[in-house]
């Protein structure tokens, strides 16, 4: 199992790193319409959706999102008040969704659900496009930001789990989640940010600055206070897409990545994270 969830991420890294060196923008916008149609189709899939309309939603999804690519509708969504009302919506929602547990969830009108998920799914689409337009740099460190969020979680959990805090982060939604991994993905990011610093002074010239060399401009503590809240925001999107599963009775969205379950479960952190990175960048570029 863990040999094939190794070469799956080998796999699926490649992939990314090819998109993004790539000569073209094409391939990343392909990509990135591509994953979350794909995601779109398991969303619904998980919310009483199957067979030929759970695919069919894929598809218009991303008939949308080509559409929207090639009249540049992700060009309007460049003021802060567009990401600052999205950002503020997703952490009522997340919130509400999260104290009404599987039973308030399921209580919900089918078709809200669907049409929340798919709303998510097209604001990150939009965010991942704009942050590669600030360049390559830019967008593989906010990805990076989630992806070692996971990391120390997942190392700080098995090591420290339930040794330095007597309650579980989220026992009725993920029993395997712990405080002592969040902070572990806290302390992973802040390193990260640190190495990405360092790296800046070689990459910023060619493929932009980072996000972590955006945000040090404002100054160290905001820089750390910027990486703890998109930690928890990543840890957010986590548990409600856990919260989607145990409602909907399975424990992956899918099965089309071996080992790794469902293109959902690889990217439920960053659909809350790469908008806040564009509010973010906003907010930064105001206080300049």
């Amino acid at each position: 199992m863990l040999k094939q969830r190794v070469i799956t991420a080998i796999v699926l890294l490649a992939v990314v790193l090819a998109c993004l060196f790539a000569p073209w923008d094409w391939p990343l916008a392909v990509l990135a319409t591509l994953a979350l149609s794909l995601a779109a189709w398991e969303w619904s899939r998980l919310n009483g959706f199957s067979g030929a309309p759970a695919v069919s939603i894929g598809v218009v999804f991303g008939i949308a999102c080509a559409i929207a690519a090639l009249n540049d509708v992700p060009e309007v969504t460049k003021p802060s008040l567009f990401w600052l009302v999205f950002c503020m919506a997703w952490l009522v929602g997340a919130a509400l969704v999260l104290r009404g547990g599987v039973e308030g969830w399921n209580a919900l009108p089918r078709a809200l659900r669907l049409i929340a998920g798919l709303a998510v799914f097209a604001v990150a689409w939009v965010a991942m496009l704009r942050a590669f337009e600030l360049g390559i740099n830019y967008l593989l460190s906010l990805m990076a930001l989630v992806w070692m969020a996971d990391i120390g979680a997942y190392f700080a959990g098995k090591t420290f789990g339930m040794k330095l805090f007597p309650r579980k982060l989220a026992p009725t939604v993920s029993p395997g989640k712990s405080w002592e991994g969040v902070v572990g993905g806290v302390i992973g990011v802040v390193l990260l940010a640190s190495l990405w610093l360092w790296l800046d002074r070689s990459l910023a010239y060619e493929y932009g600055h980072s996000f972590y060399g955006v945000v040090r401009q404002q100054g160290v503590f905001m820089l750390i206070l910027v990486c703890v809240a998109l930690v928890a925001m990543s840890v957010l999107g986590d548990l409600v897409e856990s919260l989607v599963k145990r409602a909907a009775g399975v424990k992956d969205s899918s099965g089309v990545l071996p080992g790794h379950g469902g293109v959902l479960d690889r990217i439920d952190g960053l659909l809350p994270v790469m908008p806040m990175g564009m509010l973010v960048l906003a907010l930064v570029a105001r206080a300049a």
